[in-house]
Parts: C-alpha cells; sequence; structure tokens
C-alpha cells in the first residue's frame, strides 16, 4: 500500500471514531440488557430443574422405608409420587422453549434416563419385598451399586447446573463486560481521535513503514550478492512488511539449502569419481598384493577418518589374515578364525554401536561397546574376506548414513575385484597345473623355466635341473590297468611335491617323465637332493585294488648352471643325462657332463 494511502485512510480514521463515538453509547445500553435477560434465563432454568434430584430422593425414601418396615402406605406414597413425575420428554420441552442447548439438555437428559433406571431398580426391590424376600431388597437399594447410581444422577444434575452456571455467568461477565467496554471507548473515543492525527504520521510512516523496509533493503541487496550470512530482521507484523519479511526469510533458508545440498553433491560426485578410479585399479590387479596396495591408498580418501583393515580368507590356514591396514586401527587382530566375527558367520554387516544392543566381535579382544564395522565380502555366498572400520566417537548423525553408503559400495566393489582376481588365479592354476598328480604342468614349466633362468643368469647364482622317468611303466600299465598306471603317477607325484620346500618347482612334463627345477642349488646339493628322491620313489609302496603294484625305480639326469653350460641349455643337458641313465641299466642318477661345445652324459 502506498504512503498515501495510508495517509488518506488516517485522516478517514478520525472521521470515523467522531461517528463512532456516539454509536458506543448506544451498544452499551443493548449490553445491559442482555445481561438482565441472561438473569432472567438463568432463574427459569433452575425453577425447572430444582426437583429433579429431589424427586430422586423421595423415591428412593418410600421404597426403602417400605423394605424396611413393611407400611404399606410408603408402597401407596410411592406410587403416588411416580404417578405424579413426567416423563423424560416432558420435562426437558420446557428447558428446551426456555433456551437450554443441545448439550445442556443431553446431560440432563442422562440424569432423568438414570433416575428411571432407579425408578426400575425402586420397584424390583418393591415386588422382592413384599414377596417376602426383604434380603434381596435391602440387596438393590442399599447395595454399592444403587448408591453410584444415585451419586450419577446427582453428579449429572450438578453438570447440568454447572454449565447453566457457566454459560449465564459467562453471559452475565460478557455483557457486563461489553457494556463496560462501550463506555470507556465512548470516553477515550474522541482523545483518540484527537491523537492519531498526530501520531499516525510517525508510528504508521516512520516506525512501521520507514524503518523496516531500510532494514529489509539492506538484507535484499547481500542476498542478490548471494551473500546469505546476511539475517533478514524478525518482523513479525501481518501486514505487507511482515510478508516481505518472511518471503525474504524464505528465500535465504532456500539459498542455505541450496548450497548444502550443492556441496554435498560436489562430494558424493568426488567420492563416487574416486570409488570409480578405485573400481578401474581393481581391475587391473594382477596378484593380492596390487589388490592390498589399492585397498590401502584409496580407502583413506574415501572414508576418512576411519581407520580399519582388509583380511582375505586363507583358506589353508582356514583364517583371517590381514592384507593392508590404513590409519592406525587400535582394535582387531592381524589374524583370527572366521568365526571370530559375527559379519563373516552371518554373512552381513555388523556393526555393535549406538543405542541398540549388540555382540562384539572376538576378534576385538575385550573391548565392549566399541563403534566399529565389519563388512564381508562375499562371492557366490561365501565370504572371501572382510572388510574392518573403526567409527569416529564425533561423527554427526547427519554423516551416519551416507558414510554407511559408501563403505557398502566400497565393500562391494573390492569384493567384486578380489572375487575376479580369485577366479583369474583359479583358472590360472587349472591351466598351469596336471589335473591328475597336481603338479604344475609343461605350460606352467616353459614359464618358470624361463623366468628361473632369467634370474640365474643376472644374479650369477647356480640353477640345477632334475629330470626324471619312472622305469618301466608301461607295465604297470599292461599288467594292472590305466588305472594303476595313474596311481604310480600320482605317488610319484606326491614324492616330488614334497621334496623340496620352495612351491612351484616340481613339474611332470608328459607322460611318466618328471623334472625339478632347484634355483640355487650346486651341483654337489642338488646331487644330495636327487638321491634324497630316488630313495624315496624305492620305498614306495603302491597297492591297486587290493595288490601290490611291486618296487617302483625310476632313472634321473641331473644338470646345473653354469657347471654344465649355458642356462638356457640346461634342460637339454639333463635330458641328455637322462637318456644315458636310462641306456645304462635304469634305476640310477647320471650327472652330465661338458666337453667342447655340446654337453655328453657319463655316470
Amino acid at each position: 500500500m502506498r504512503l498515501s494511502t495510508i495517509t488518506n485512510w488516517a485522516y478517514g480514521a478520525t472521521v470515523a471514531l467522531t461517528l463512532l463515538s456516539g454509536a458506543t453509547m448506544l451498544l452499551a445500553s443493548g449490553a445491559e440488557e442482555r445481561e438482565r435477560a441472561a438473569v432472567s434465563q438463568r432463574a427459569t432454568f433452575d425453577q425447572l430443574t430444582s426437583t429433579v434430584e429431589e424427586d430422586v430422593y423421595r423415591l428412593t425414601e418410600q421404597a426403602r422405608s417400605f423394605v424396611i418396615t413393611g407400611d404399606p402406605s410408603h408402597v401407596i406414597a410411592y406410587q403416588r409420587e411416580k404417578v405424579a413425575l413426567r416423563s423424560v420428554e416432558q420435562r426437558i420441552r420446557h428447558l428446551r422453549d426456555a433456551g437450554a442447548s443441545i448439550t445442556e439438555l443431553q446431560a440432563l437428559q442422562q440424569a432423568l434416563h438414570w433416575a428411571d433406571a432407579l425408578s426400575d431398580e425402586q420397584e424390583a426391590a418393591l415386588r422382592a419385598a413384599e414377596k417376602g424376600d426383604a434380603r434381596t431388597a435391602r440387596t438393590i437399594l442399599f447395595g454399592d451399586e444403587y448408591g453410584r447410581e444415585m451419586d450419577r444422577v446427582a453428579a449429572q444434575v450438578a453438570k447440568f447446573q454447572y454449565m447453566l452456571d457457566q454459560r449465564t455467568q459467562q453471559a452475565v461477565d460478557n455483557a457486563t463486560d461489553t457494556a463496560r467496554a462501550w463506555r470507556t471507548m465512548s470516553e477515550v473515543m474522541l482523545g483518540i481521535t484527537a491523537l492519531l492525527f498526530l501520531c499516525v504520521l510517525y508510528f504508521i510512516l516512520k516506525q512501521r513503514i520507514l524503518h523496516p523496509v531500510v532494514r529489509l533493503s539492506d538484507v535484499v541487496t547481500r542476498l542478490a550478492a548471494q551473500d546469505y550470512a546476511a539475517i533478514p530482521p524478525d518482523l513479525r507484523q501481518v501486514d505487507e512488511i511482515g510478508d516481505m519479511a518472511q518471503a525474504i526469510r524464505i528465500f535465504r533458508e532456500n539459498g542455505l539449502e541450496r548450497q548444502r545440498l550443492e556441496k554435498e553433491r560436489d562430494q558424493d560426485r568426488a567420492l563416487r569419481d574416486l570409488l570409480s578410479r578405485m573400481t578401474q585399479r581393481l581391475q587391473g590387479c594382477d596378484d593380492m598384493d596390487d589388490l592390498a596396495e589399492v585397498v590401502r591408498r584409496f580407502t583413506p580418501e574415501i572414508a576418512p577418518r576411519f581407520p580399519g583393515r582388509l583380511y582375505m580368507l586363507d583358506s589353508r590356514r582356514n583364517a583371517m589374515a590381514q592384507a593392508c591396514a590404513w590409519g592406525e586401527p587400535v582394535l582387531s587382530r592381524p589374524d583370527f578364525a572366521p568365526s571370530a566375527c559375527w559379519a563373516v558367520r552371518r554373512g552381513q554387516t555388523h556393526s555393535p554401536a549406538g543405542d541398540a544392543i549388540d555382540i562384539c566381535c572376538d576378534h576385538l579382544g575385550e573391548q565392549a561397546n566399541v563403534a566399529t564395522i565389519c563388512m564381508p565380502l562375499i562371492a557366490q555366498g561365501k565370504s572371501i574376506g572382510m572388510l574392518y572400520f573403526e567409527r569416529p566417537s564425533d561423527i554427526a548423525s547427519q554423516d551416519v548414513g551416507r558414510t554407511d553408503i559408501y563403505l557398502g559400495m566400497l565393500a562391494e566393489n573390492i569384493g567384486l575385484a578380489l572375487a575376479n582376481l580369485r577366479l583369474r588365479d583359479a583358472l590360472r592354476d587349472m591351466a598351469m597345473a596336471d589335473a591328475l598328480t597336481g603338479l604344475a604342468n609343461r605350460r606352467h614349466f616353459d614359464q618358470a623355466l624361463q623366468v628361473q633362468i632369467e634370474q640365474a643368469e643376472r644374479h650369477h647364482a647356480p640353477l640345477a635341473c632334475l629330470m626324471i622317468d619312472i622305469d618301466h611303466f608301461k607295465r604297470f600299465n599292461d599288467m594292472f590297468g590305466h588305472d594303476a598306471g595313474d596311481a604310480v603317477l600320482r605317488a610319484v607325484g606326491e614324492v616330488l611335491g614334497d621334496s623340496l620346500r620352495e612351491e612351484g618347482c616340481a613339474f611332470r612334463l608328459g607322460g611318466e617323465e618328471f623334472v625339478l627345477l632347484m634355483p640355487g642349488f650346486a651341483i654337489e646339493r642338488a646331487m644330495e637332493r636327487a638321491e634324497q628322491v630316488q630313495r624315496a620313489i624305492r620305498d614306495l609302496r603302491v597297492e591297486y585294488r587290493g595288490k601290490a603294484l611291486g618296487q617302483i625305480t625310476a632313472s634321473f639326469g641331473l644338470s646345473a648352471f653354469p657347471d654344465h653350460g649355458a642356462a638356457e641349455r640346461l634342460v637339454q643337458t639333463a635330458d641328455a643325462a637322462l637318456l644315458r641313465a636310462k641306456r645304462d641299466g635304469r634305476d640310477r642318477i647320471v650327472v652330465a657332463t661338458r666337453r667342447d661345445a655340446s654337453a655328453s652324459a657319463v655316470a
């Protein structure tokens, strides 16, 4: 509203107040008339309801007197007074005509109904007394239930009267206050009219409009520059200025909320980019050490202030072994049995923290009520690892849900990468292992030989090669069948697999031919190991379907680098020694020797 409009309204108000000062006198006279009408109505209601409670007590006294004395005159008086009573509808019709409200009539009607119910009990007591059953009559009239019903009647009548008193008193008070107010208003109206013209310019234009507008203008300027630290003034008046202040407050709250959402969105985008980058690195890992290093570097960035550990399942020891850690966690042992963690046992995240009662995992030691998170890494329904976190105590409650979501995504990505890596290792092992003996196959041997040759030449370290061929192997197949021959191969494979502590140095090249690579073995040490293997094969006692297959022997060809020439000819040299051992009668060890440019075998 414009200032000129407000000024015109102010002048108009002075004229209106002058006219209203005369009207207030007439209104004050009308309020006094309403006061007298309310008092008269209250007297009418008192007259119509004064006998209700007395009638109930009078009938009760007549019935009790007959039960106690047996005087039939009391029955006659009881019947006469009962006939004189009117029905419920007759008793409340006059009250309705007098102006009683529905709520008040309902209260009185309930009291009259209970009074009629008492009348029925009185009739029952009189009939029992007339039949000589005075005990039953006394039980009815003097019982606790009868007394409570009489109290209900009295309470409802009192309630009705109280409601009448309240309404009447309120009407009287309202009329009195109205009359007094109109009289007072008529007296001060003229004085206000004189002061209004002088005060309107100051209080309305300056205080209520100019000052708030100036304050709001400064806030709007700052908000337009996206300075949401500006706080709008608290203007609570219900007018255009108050609406403007409320709109500015809403605009500021929306701006703050938009800033918060943009900040959360940027954080979410950064975390998702980080998770995406981590997932790409996990997919490129070649072994468990690479995966552990990726997790160790990325996890503190995705979940800062959450120290923890990555565990992987060691199937050979049936234990959860720590692969890496970050943030200096103080709880959880580096190695523990899978049954010591509830998350691994249940296949679900276990977080014993907060107000909920829960059980701490055994791998936490003696700690109790510690805010920890154990998240199993699942692959094909089995736990293959676990992520362990320690939740900081001062983390905000609104951040807990968002952090748990990212921890779940982190666990899912690591679990998938770990499962893919295990599957890839399993496929590699299947491709590189001999299905019958469990030793590495020819493909694995070719790769391992190349690696061992490069290391031996680079470090100038010795490398020995022992070629092994089972003597007269065809005899086992011809006499006992191919299954018996497979049993012999398995037994020899176990001997070779146990002969070296170094993993992956025993190979089956094909048929009954095996080879041992012994890095770091000089010729003397390699000869000792070959003799141990020879004795172990001789000591084998293999049975098939309850029949002994007889003694098993093997021929051996041994060569070593650098004693017998170049490393790349190590296998050919050992193979030549093996051929000489077989030609010289088998069941013997032949060491290769180097003559000019080629290797020949001598016993």
